[in-house]
């Protein structure tokens, strides 16, 4: 049989390794494919809720996620033996930092160590998981090999990272362009030839290295612009402009430039994580880069810098200390529900530690524990409002009620530009406007 017609005859059941905000949309499409896919997933309390048709990711609603476990096409365990009876294994776990800052695979190497036990021939396995160039060869195929299986000959390995955007309504998942290296030639084929029937436009690369980087860099490039317009957004306060107008201004020109906005600072999974897995991958050749490292201290310094001026805004009528401040949005990112390594958290932190009074609202996040000290959402009525000295707009959700926290708020300090051209009582401070 040549490639292709192995891969369309034989390819139609697939596993697919972490249920997360990557691997349960990736489940679905499939199944709405018409492929037979088997999510595993090691955390009881998500397979339990998807049993039940509850979805626990935004982009993802209940009615979707019951068609397709009507259909048969999708069922959710967290028994790996399942791995045995599919023809593909897509790896989509978490790959966070450790508390010293290096790269965290142990979710990789116990995936891996569950596929080898049960691995059989023919079999292709794919790792989506965004990781350090080296990582598939170096860490992953030699877990995978224990099991006296030889890869490009007995089964197939490549990487293919994911390209998730949590909340991105203007792309749908099989729009985005896939790309795809292998281990070896043979394995590259067959993971082509497998996503080419998922996705509309697959991007082969030559290594699986060159796969891993891509995603690197993509979020690299986001880390060191974010950062870098965030520094700007300092600089202009300083400087007494508007940065928000000089980012529409420089907007104009046809070519050249792409706008990056600032914010609170940078959060979610990937992009302050990514770069400091290249930064480590680096730092094992005996070199770094300097773009991140600097990025790394200013993404910091951001954190720093809303605390401080939320202070400065607040004198000489009230001391930080004895202020009471309402945060509203603590995700990483608008619309969407999820507070991994969300600045705002650390934020939270920082007002707690300076003794003032914190409250938040999220209409995502009903509580949260930051800091052994558990926040409950709070409502958010006039009456609040009136009492709080700052509201502090962290996350611009599509849902913030800015008329009413406009009019009866006495101070808001506008970190996201959601208050642009609109008026009321309270006197506001947008970051970056030069005032």
């Amino acid at each position: 049989m040549n490639i292709i017609e192995y891969s369309n005859d034989k390819r139609k059941k697939i596993a697919v390794i972490g249920l997360g905000f990557v691997g349960l949309p990736l489940s679905i499409m499939l199944a709405e494919k018409e492929f037979q896919v088997i999510g595993i997933d090691m955390d009881e309390s998500k397979v339990s809720k998807l049993q039940l048709s509850i979805s626990y990711v935004g982009d993802i609603d209940n009615n979707r996620l019951s068609r397709v476990i009507d259909s048969g096409k999708f069922e959710a365990t967290t028994n790996f033996d399942a791995i045995k009876d599919v023809d593909t294994i897509i790896i989509c776990v978490p790959t966070p930092l450790t508390k010293e800052k290096t790269p965290d695979l142990r979710f990789i190497i116990n995936g891996g160590e569950e596929i080898q036990q049960r691995l059989k021939k023919g079999q292709l396995v794919v790792l989506e998981s965004s990781t350090f160039p080296g990582t598939t060869k170096e860490v992953f195929l030699p877990i995978l090999e224990q099991s006296g299986l030889r890869v490009g000959e007995d089964f197939y390995l490549a990487n293919s990272p994911e390209r998730v955007d949590p909340g991105n309504n203007q792309y749908d998942l099989d729009e985005i362009p896939k790309i795809v290296g292998g281990e070896t030639n043979r394995c590259k084929e067959e993971a082509v030839s497998l996503y080419s029937e998922i996705y509309k436009v697959v991007v082969p690369v030559s290594t699986t290295e060159a796969a891993e980087l891509t995603k690197l860099l993509e979020n690299t490039f986001r880390f060191i612009n974010i950062s870098f317009i965030n520094e700007m957004a300092i600089l202009c306060d300083q400087l007494k402009v508007d940065i928000w107008e000089v980012i529409g201004a420089a907007g104009t020109k046809p070519y050249g430039y792409m706008p990056f906005y600032p914010g609170p600072g940078i959060g979610g999974h990937c992009i302050p994580v990514d770069p400091i897995y290249l930064q480590w991958k680096l730092e094992q050749l005996g070199t770094k880069s300097k773009f991140i490292a600097i990025s790394e201290i200013v993404n910091q310094k951001m954190i720093d810098y809303i605390v401080r001026h939320t202070e400065e805004v607040l004198q000489p009528n009230k001391k930080l200390s004895s202020a009471k401040i309402l945060i509203y949005g603590v995700t990483y990112k608008k619309d969407v529900a999820d507070t991994r390594d969300a600045p705002t958290l650390e934020i939270i932190e920082k007002f707690n530690q300076k003794g003032a009074s914190v409250l938040y609202h999220d209409p995502y996040i009903p509580s949260l524990n930051i800091g052994n000290k558990l926040y409950k959402n709070t409502d958010i009525t006039e009456q609040i409002l009136r009492e709080v000295d700052c509201v502090i707009i962290l996350t611009d959700h599509t849902a913030i009620p800015l008329k009413k926290i406009l009019n009866h708020a006495s101070l808001i300090f506008d970190t996201r530009n959601v208050t642009k051209g609109h008026k009321g009582n309270a006197v506001v401070i947008r970051l970056g406007d030069g005032l």
